[in-house]
């Protein structure tokens, strides 16, 4: 097998990844760096999906091509998202750490433009950038592209989705004529072959995809489901499987956050990632992610790009993407550094072809698997919970504590124990009412298809669903303005926090469950308006929840929790003028914060609220 000590490279290269304990290429750099180097100068094509090493793949050539001497930019990389230009910066100054002479600057939208700037003042050899910061840098004769001998297109065709294209168009009129292009890409679209065709001159292509060895640990799954199961299913992945850590791929930014939204508020750890979050928010959803503070990362395709996650067990794709190669792209975020990773594919009854087509053009087998049914979450659930109890270290202080009940157990059998303990297991099951046990479908039964058919053309159009849910919000919000009882076996409640402060349904029943020890499962619907809130609660486990808030300040703020009861006409006072005049008007910084971090709020506030006894 080969070694980069024959691709060509410098011994002080070579030295670094010996160092790095980099000792076999990837199929993507041991195709493309023999090309770059023997043939410099010449443009080229690399398309590999993510994961394969493509960093490396140009980034070790160009530290060996550019003059060191030479204090002048000579190397501008450009890629899509601030994510990815960090992380390709990094392995670049990593490859050079042998010569003090190069020198790496990444600049990128989100961040203070004038410490870039100042930055770009020293001699810098290699630039990376996102399109949109170096356009306006150039502009502001910040950086100087004179000198340019290599441009880079790191995930062009993602560049193009986002929209960069003027950008880029605009860039490459300020570098000469002389400079060489290197593409790398995930896909090739027809947008893509526009910029080969136009920036381009006889490229040599490199193409690494079906059948490489970064595919080989990854498991090929899918489920038949019908569209609005989709989620239901999703849920029940997460419960049987509680170790999990995935991405979950949606094709649009709107069905991103929505997903996100309806699992963070039955209180699984999920997160939305895409474009429409700010910087601060990225970065504070990927800084949780990698820290492990949530079970699933659901992202955009444009979104994902530059996430570089390790120990992904699964990834799901919730649509099937329209590109072929964009499958693998997704795919290969798990099964990494040899260990085994799940790819799961949520289609309907009428997708099986799809199915059939990737396997065909991608060389792969896929496994048709079953969602599990309720029986199975809850046997798994006693199941891991037995485990649990069974392998745990009894603590010392277990036998005075035991005395300190004083018998109360001493009615029951060791079995009407035991049933009472697996009652409360299965309580935090988050199986819905009227929800079917099996979630599956035949996939070739054309009432099915019909049906799906009927829904796949509501999620296209979207008028009517939308136009429904209106009417339902509509609804809604007249009720919220009249104090109503919660429906039969729930009570509801009234609560003097609302969106002004920045809350979400989620982060409301986190905080009530938190403070209150009301499993999340129990929670009704709830009904957030601008300063205040409703919620429902399974009347049989609310005994005292009010009191448990008496005396609870928030911010130097009373907080008021009381049963919102028609008969009460406080209570209607109170919801109808708006939960009091002390929060008009009042700004909180969390309303600019990613939404659904179940992994943050134990022992808090929302939103990064601080609670207080009052004396």
């Amino acid at each position: 097998m080969n070694t980069f000590s024959k691709l060509g490279l410098s011994d002080t290269t070579v030295s670094v990844l010996q160092q790095m304990g980099f000792e076999t290429p990837t199929p993507i750099q041991e195709e493309a760096i023999p090309i770059l180097l023997e043939n410099n100068p010449t443009d080229f094509i690399g398309l590999a999906q993510t994961g394969t090493g493509k960093t490396a793949a140009f980034g070790l050539p160009l530290i060996d091509l550019i003059d060191e001497s030479n204090p002048a930019t000579q190397v501008l990389i450009m890629a899509p998202t601030r994510e990815l230009t960090q992380q390709t910066a990094k392995q670049l100054v990593e490859f050079a750490s042998n010569n003090r002479k190069i020198n790496v600057e990444v600049v990128y939208g989100g961040a203070s433009i004038m410490g870039q700037i100042k930055a770009l003042k020293r001699s810098t050899q290699i630039v990376v950038a996102t399109p949109g910061r170096l356009l306006d840098l150039i502009k502001r004769k910040a950086i100087k592209l004179d000198d340019i001998r290599y441009v880079v297109l790191d995930e062009a065709d993602e560049m193009l989705n986002m929209g960069f294209i003027d950008d880029i168009d605009e860039i490459l009129s300020y570098t000469h004529d002389e400079r060489v292009t290197w593409l790398f890409s995930a896909t090739m679209p027809p947008a893509v072959r526009k910029i080969v065709k136009k920036y381009m001159d006889s490229p040599k292509e490199v193409s690494v995809f079906a059948g490489d060895k970064s595919n080989k640990d990854i498991s090929h799954k899918y489920i038949i489901t019908k569209t609005s199961n989709k989620l239901p299913a999703i849920r029940r992945f997460m419960d049987i499987q509680p170790d999990m850590r995935g991405i979950m791929f949606c094709r649009t930014k709107r069905e991103t956050q929505e997903i996100a939204d309806q699992l963070g508020e039955k209180g699984y750890g999920v997160e939305a990632l895409h474009g429409d979050l700010s910087q601060a928010q990225r970065d504070a959803v990927m800084r949780r992610f990698k820290t492990r503070s949530m079970q699933l990362l659901i992202a955009t395709d444009v979104a994902a790009r530059g996430i570089d996650v390790n120990d992904l067990t699964h990834v799901f794709h919730h649509t099937l993407p329209d590109q072929i190669e964009s499958y693998t792209h997704r795919s290969g975020r798990t099964g990494r550094a040899g260990k085994k990773g799940i790819s799961l594919a949520l289609i309907n009854s009428r997708e099986n072809r799809r199915i059939t087509e990737i396997e065909r053009r991608l060389n792969v087998s896929f496994e048709k698997v079953e969602v599990p049914s309720i029986e199975e979450l809850k046997y798994s659930r006693v199941n891991n919970w037995a485990n649990l109890i069974i392998n745990t270290k009894v603590d010392d202080q277990a036998e005075e504590v035991l005395n300190h009940l004083h018998g109360q157990f001493a009615h029951l059998s060791k079995e009407d124990i035991l049933k009472r303990l697996i009652t409360t297991q299965l309580d935090h099951l988050m199986i819905q009412e009227g929800e079917d046990s099996n979630l599956n479908e035949s996939g070739n039964d054309r009432k099915r298809d019909s049906r799906d058919g009927r829904e796949r053309r509501d999620g296209r159009d979207g008028r009517d669903s939308r136009e429904r849910r209106d009417s339902r919000d509509g609804r809604e919000s007249r009720e919220e303005r009249t104090p109503r009882k919660g429906r039969s076996g729930f009570n509801r409640y009234f609560i003097n926090i609302g969106t002004i402060d920045g809350m979400t349904k989620a982060d409301l029943i986190h905080f009530i469950s938190d403070n209150s020890d009301v499993p999340r499962n129990s929670f009704g619907d709830v009904n957030m308006q601008k300063n205040f809130a409703f919620f429902e609660v399974d009347d049989k486990q609310d005994r005292g929840l009010a009191e448990k808030f008496t005396g609870m300040d928030i911010e130097g703020r009373e907080l008021r929790v009381n049963l919102d009861d028609e008969s009460n006409k406080k209570n209607k006072t109170v919801s109808s003028s708006g939960g009091g005049g002390e929060f008009r008007g009042r700004k909180s910084s969390f309303r600019d914060r990613p939404r659904g971090d179940s992994g943050s709020r134990s022992g808090g506030g929302p939103g990064g609220f601080r609670k207080r006894r009052r004396n």
